[in-house]
């Protein structure tokens, strides 16, 4: 992880608009009981609310994946995954209770089997040297969708990410 400061900081160089126009994402540490962290995106920027809470701000667009883990004295209560697309300004969204003012959930899934199954499709997304951050919302989704039906999903491939990159290019 990166240094914690006490005020907001940028982290990366890329211009954005303004603070209101931020995903914010706000997750929790306590080891052994509650652990949530960035698995993957690109925060703009980042601050620390206290001894166990970190604040990350997303640009507008970005995509990113929260892994949250909860356990007790009997062991794990919550196992979860989200994959999100931050906010953009004037558009519909969706709310979560660590998320303000909200984004567009790709992926959501619970459970350790399916945060499991998640967690190595975006190893393998790595593995083709694709930044999980860069993938197609529209892969997430199905990736979501298969796991709700306990169907196999798709591979993600080259050739997929290169048409959604001209895609995106295009602002289609």
């Amino acid at each position: 992880m990166s240094s914690i400061r006490s005020e907001p900081r940028q982290v990366g160089a890329q211009g954005i608009g303004s603070e209101g126009d931020l995903t914010f994402v706000e997750l929790t540490w306590k080891e052994g009981q509650i652990e949530q962290w960035i698995r993957f995106g690109h925060p703009v920027s980042e601050e620390r609310v206290d001894l166990s809470r970190r604040r990350f701000g997303f640009a507008p667009g970005t995509i990113f994946g929260v892994n949250r883990w909860a356990a007790n004295a009997y062991g794990t209560v919550l196992s979860r995954f989200d994959i999100l697309q931050a906010a953009k300004p004037g558009t519909p969204l969706q709310t979560l209770p660590y998320l303000r003012p909200g984004g567009t959930l790709l992926l959501s899934t619970h459970s350790w089997p399916k945060v499991e199954r998640v967690l190595q499709t975006i190893d393998a997304i790595e593995t083709l040297g694709i930044d999980p951050a860069d993938a197609s919302p529209d892969y997430w989704r199905h990736l979501h969708n298969r796991l709700a039906t306990a169907q196999p999903a798709h591979s993600y491939t080259r050739l997929q990410h290169r048409a959604w990159l001209k895609r995106r290019s295009l602002g289609l």
